[in-house]
């Protein structure tokens, strides 16, 4: 299984750099277990979680021997885990989007090759019941046939910078009415008609992006997750997140410096009513990012974005 889950995790010794010293870390992602191995190289022991059923046999694998522990579980849940609060960690880990295998992996339908199913779900079953975050049955192509205009071009406006999303949104509304999208070639070909035939690889990946981001909830269950996590941290405790999309890398920057902030009341406001202090400091002003010698390794390191932030102790 581990032979067949392989990946190659992303800025491990910056990670490990900034968890160093944890002596119980939360993977909450934890893919094949690059990180979560280098992990317990370090001293650490681990809890490693994934709710993709395929990377927590390949991170079980992988892990075996080692002082971890691996269960199918998604981090948006994990805050109110029992097993999660006993393990009491001082350090979390988020490395978010996608592991190679599921991109590869054509049946997983997040891959715009020709013919792949327009599914994208994160672990079959999109969204989560526990958390009322997106819908457990919807597909990508269930998503592209059912969404009214306004949020169709939301999503390719926000969440895949695309300038021409009204027009995309036109495209698809126009296709879709006379046959339901169904495979990859069907949302590619609403690009390139739209795009031009100039459009290529790089559109079709961004928009593809932007589909499966809507499809899961992701940014809303990263929104959520943040601030759980951060609570169970103990005083000195760190967090660190991985981010690949503008949005994510977003929702964590502005929750890292809210934190570090002494004073979080508007600025209308002439008696400060909040906590007046910071909530811990920052440990990276500005995100890490894979140097030129990784992403000549890793292509898919290249938009990686490491942020973390220690818990005032």
């Amino acid at each position: 299984m581990a032979e067949s889950f392989t990946h190659q995790s992303v800025l491990l010794d910056e990670t490990a750099g900034l968890l160093a010293g944890c002596r119980r870390v939360l993977d909450g992602t934890a893919g094949a277990g690059g990180h979560s191995l280098r992990l317990t190289e370090a001293g650490s022991e681990v809890l490693a979680l994934d709710r993709d059923p395929l990377a927590v046999a390949a991170a079980t694998e992988r892990l075996a021997g080692r002082k971890a522990r691996v269960r199918q579980l998604d981090f948006v849940d994990a805050a109110q885990e029992a097993e999660v609060r006993a393990f009491q960690p001082d350090g979390v880990l988020l490395d978010l989007g996608l592991s190679s295998p599921q991109i590869d992996d054509a049946s997983r339908g997040f891959t715009f090759r020709a013919g792949a199913p327009l599914d994208m779900r994160m672990d079959g079953n999109a969204g989560n019941r526990e958390s009322g975050i997106g819908n457990r049955e919807m597909t990508a192509a269930d998503w592209l046939n059912d969404s009214d205009e306004q949020e169709l071009e939301h999503v390719f406006k926000d969440y895949g910078d695309e300038r021409r999303a009204r027009a995309l949104v036109r495209q698809i509304v126009k296709r879709r009415a006379t046959r339901p999208f169904a495979i990859s070639d069907d949302l590619v070909n609403a690009i390139r008609a739209t795009l031009g035939p100039t459009s290529g690889p790089p559109d079709f990946a961004r928009l593809f992006q932007a589909v499966r981001i809507a499809v899961n909830g992701e940014l809303e269950r990263l929104e959520r997750a943040v601030p759980d996590l951060f609570e169970l941290l103990p005083p000195g405790g760190v967090i660190a997140v991985i981010a690949y999309h503008s949005g994510e890398d977003r929702i964590v920057k502005h929750q890292f410096r809210d934190w570090a902030r002494v004073c979080v009341c508007p600025e209308e406001q002439p008696v400060c009513t909040c906590r007046n202090r910071p909530l811990g400091e920052l440990l990276t002003r500005h995100p890490i990012e894979a140097s030129d010698a990784e992403t000549a390794r890793n292509p898919r390191a290249r938009s990686a974005k490491l942020r973390a932030f220690r818990k005032a102790a």
